[in-house]
């Protein structure tokens, strides 16, 4: 897309986000409601990105929600809403991730049992949870999400939004405050890591990966609305 055209768009894109900013800090619920279905899908994958549990990321979203629209008057446009919220939900994904290592070292200082720490098994969505997803394709999503997972933080961040989730390299770059040639080189890194584990034909499915749609974004929904106090 011609820079022009992309910069009229974002325009655009950070005018309809102001107006919903302001309709949400007038306890619009529409607008909390448009927000948080807009913006589910790509926040749930960028926290599950960085915690690699689905309940978690799914609390991760719900604590950076009630973060954002608390301190909405902040949202000045500077960027879209989308960053702006993925910011927010990142830096929740990360102090989550700190306080559960340390909470971790702590339970193993204080182990007297010497018992040998115990695998966290990656957890299985069921076809009720997330009946969006297709039958033929749920064993290579299941390697997808598994080959993520197995990826150090660093380079697991930067695949989630570029490859994922679909950012550019400058929307990356911003998102997670580094260098575009940082970025890129994570990503080759990041690539050339998973191609030990996938095969290239996987490829055109990679977009339904961690999939949080349906009842599912629903339920995360209504959970904020109801804490927020909104019908």
């Amino acid at each position: 897309m011609p820079q022009v055209r992309r910069d009229a768009l974002d325009s655009i894109s950070v005018l309809n986000d102001l107006d919903l900013a302001r309709r949400a800090l007038a306890r619009d619920g529409d607008a909390f409601r448009t927000i948080m279905r807009t913006h589910n899908q790509r926040l749930y994958r960028l926290a599950r990105g960085v915690v690699r549990n689905d309940s978690e990321a799914e609390d991760v979203v719900q604590e950076a929600y009630l973060r954002a629209f608390t301190h909405l008057e902040s949202f000045r446009g500077d960027s879209t809403l989308a960053t702006w919220l993925s910011r927010i939900v990142i830096n929740e994904a990360l102090g989550r991730l700190r306080k559960n290592r340390k909470e971790a070292e702590l339970a193993r200082s204080s182990d007297r049992g010497g018992a040998a720490a115990q695998i966290i098994q990656f957890p299985c969505n069921t076809s009720c949870d997330d009946p969006e997803r297709a039958m033929a394709q749920r064993q290579i999503l299941h390697l997808v999400e598994r080959a993520t997972d197995n990826l150090p933080d660093a380079y697991r961040s930067v695949f989630i939004a570029r490859v994922i989730e679909g950012l550019s390299v400058e929307e990356t770059a911003v998102l997670l405050d580094l260098r575009t040639e940082t970025v890129k080189t994570r990503l080759h890194r990041a690539r050339h890591l998973l191609r030990k584990q996938l095969d290239e034909q996987i490829g055109p499915v990679l977009l339904d990966a961690f999939p949080f749609a349906g009842r599912r974004c629903e339920r995360l929904t209504d959970a904020v609305m109801k804490r927020l106090g909104l019908p």
